[in-house]
């Protein structure tokens, strides 16, 4: 298992500053990273090397992915679209996958593609109090199933290396959860806490999972990446120059480099002057290598 390397540097790619920046996805084939701000309904696909951002405004916004067949699928709202580029690219497609009843205060949230391409999206309560979100998979017929029900703040959804976990986090349960999973069948079960964290600053958002099967996740309001071994032992900290780190996920030549998400602190120039990173997109080399956020693209099922 490679050690974190804990004093390494984050820094800015490109010059993008987001209100709320969420959802990184990195997509090896075209060497950039999809990320999106919630408030502004923005997808951002910003190139690695140059940080050059294309901005497109989608509307409602809170995940984004690569679609087989093309295109990119959203959750964002109370629906997933599938979003493809009319000739010429100025101009985008937009159709409705599924679409939940809407709701007063509850919206999508942080959604993921499993193994096997199987979307999974969560919605929350938008005033962070009462737990009216769930968790659902996307299932043939286009079906959203809800297999988690009760949720505040449904977040950080990722897969250990075999396929055989699924690790969740409700934020304001302060904890990491662990499920068994089938990605035959997208089943997850026994349902089990993975790692408390009711006694450190901050609450667990978005997470992924590296190459040795080990879980990180960023801690909003705490200002750190949070690394736990598959057994639930932290074994290491990854401090942050920004304190509302989002969500992090992997990418760059052999997934060697951490790409974080982070959320403006509060807009006025105090809170600038403090946190100058707050709401760019950092980059961090960690030491250890990660599993690849487009391992499966999403299937989108008929």
């Amino acid at each position: 298992m490679v050690d974190v390397r804990t004093s390494a540097a984050a820094e800015p790619v490109g010059d993008v500053t987001a209100v709320l920046g969420e959802g990184p996805y990195w997509v090896p084939e075209d060497s950039c990273l999809l990320w999106v701000d919630i408030p502004n309904g923005l997808l951002h696909r910003t190139q690695l090397r140059s940080g050059d951002t294309v901005t497109v405004a989608i509307g409602p916004v809170s995940a984004a992915f690569p679609a087989l067949g093309g295109g990119l699928l959203t959750a964002g709202g109370n629906r997933l679209r599938l979003h493809k580029p009319r000739a010429g690219g100025a101009q985008w497609t937009e159709h409705t996958i599924a679409e939940l009843p809407a709701r007063d205060a509850v919206r999508f949230n942080d959604a993921s593609v499993d193994p096997a391409g199987r979307v999974w999206a969560g919605t929350m309560h938008t005033g962070e109090t009462e737990p009216l979100g769930e968790l659902y998979r996307l299932d043939p017929g286009r079906v959203l199933t809800p297999v988690v029900k009760g949720v505040t703040v449904s977040n950080g959804l990722g897969w250990s290396p075999d396929g055989s976990r699924m690790y969740y986090a409700d934020s304001p349960m302060r904890r990491l959860d662990v499920f068994d999973y089938d990605p035959a069948t997208g089943e997850a079960f026994q349902r089990r806490v993975f790692a408390d964290l009711s006694h450190v600053a901050g609450v667990p958002d978005g997470l992924t999972v590296d190459a040795d099967g080990c879980v990180w996740v960023a801690m909003w309001g705490g200002g750190v990446l949070r690394r736990f071994t598959p057994g639930g032992q932290q074994d290491a900290v990854l401090p942050l120059p920004v304190s509302r780190p989002t969500s992090c996920a992997f990418g760059g030549a052999g997934l060697a480099e951490l790409f974080v998400t982070t959320a403006s602190v509060d807009g006025t120039d105090a809170g600038r002057a403090a946190e100058p990173l707050a709401g760019r997109l950092l980059r961090v080399e960690p030491g250890p290598v990660g599993l690849p956020s487009a391992s499966s693209w999403a299937a989108i099922p008929s």
